[in-house]
């Protein structure tokens, strides 16, 4: 395992990775938390179809890449064409969602449409550590996964906010609803203000990412929308500043219930 990397690399420099064919597969029949795999595009199909079988059952994603991109995330370390980014904290799968439903008295789950930046899904962990939330839900395509840079950002939230990562979000919000689950929406274009949602009951929030939002077909699924208010010349806030709004309302709602 190895911590090289170097600046301006996709995983960060101090993200944990593994290295060569053997060692990836043992680590996914271990059921260690991985962020994504990494494959040489020169490697055959052969060589690679028991880890991507494996990879698909875990939930993990799958990368092509030019074996460049490998010796750069390597440092020069050997790599047999293959490389697994570990998770600084477990990750939890669709498989999960139901128990942990089972088990929350009243429900409140943050999902995260779009956010790739790292330090904002690391504040975003640490404001559903301390609004209560029973889950973070993010994309296995298109999200950062838990790594370093992440739990840095999060303060140590990782160790104790559960992280469920999902192969599609809107069957995921269906879900959800089939529960009982309500699920709100955060849109600057909403006719009705944050303070207007009815969090009392189980409750998921989705926050999309700065600039270009929550995609359309994922806002079309949503049981209603909500904005926050903005009396100032910016037209909006960070995804993390405004799950923090969101979340805190929440959490307000619960109290005086």
């Amino acid at each position: 395992m190895s911590r090289r990397g170097r600046p301006g690399d996709d995983p960060g420099a101090e993200d944990e990775r593994l290295s060569g064919r053997h060692a990836v597969e043992e680590a996914l029949k271990a059921g260690v938390a991985l962020n994504r795999i990494l494959v040489a595009e020169h490697l055959p199909v052969r060589v690679t179809e028991r880890i991507r079988q494996l990879a698909h059952e875990r939930q993990v994603p799958v990368a092509v890449v030019p074996r460049a991109r490998l010796e750069a995330v390597m440092g020069g370390e050997a790599h047999q064409g293959m490389v697994a980014l570990v998770a600084a904290a477990p990750l939890l799968t669709e498989a999960d969602l139901d128990g942990m439903l089972d088990r929350a008295a009243n429900p409140f789950l943050l999902l995260l449409d779009g956010i790739q930046d790292p330090h904002n899904l690391g504040a975003i962990l640490r404001v559903a550590d301390a609004t209560g939330a029973t889950a973070v839900v993010v994309p296995r395509h298109g999200a950062p996964g838990v790594t370093a840079a992440v739990a840095r950002a999060s303060a140590g939230a990782t160790a104790w906010v559960s992280v469920v990562r999902v192969t599609n979000m809107v069957q995921t919000m269906e879900r959800l609803k089939a529960r009982g689950v309500f699920v709100w929406a955060a849109d600057p274009e909403a006719a009705q203000p944050y303070t207007a949602l009815d969090a009392r009951g189980p409750t998921a929030l989705v926050v999309g990412a700065e600039g270009r939002g929550i995609r359309p077909l994922v806002k079309a699924h949503t049981d209603g929308v909500v904005a926050i208010p903005m009396a100032g010349h910016v037209g909006s806030l960070n995804a993390a500043t405004a799950a923090a709004v969101l979340a805190f309302e929440v959490a307000r709602q619960r109290r005086k219930k």
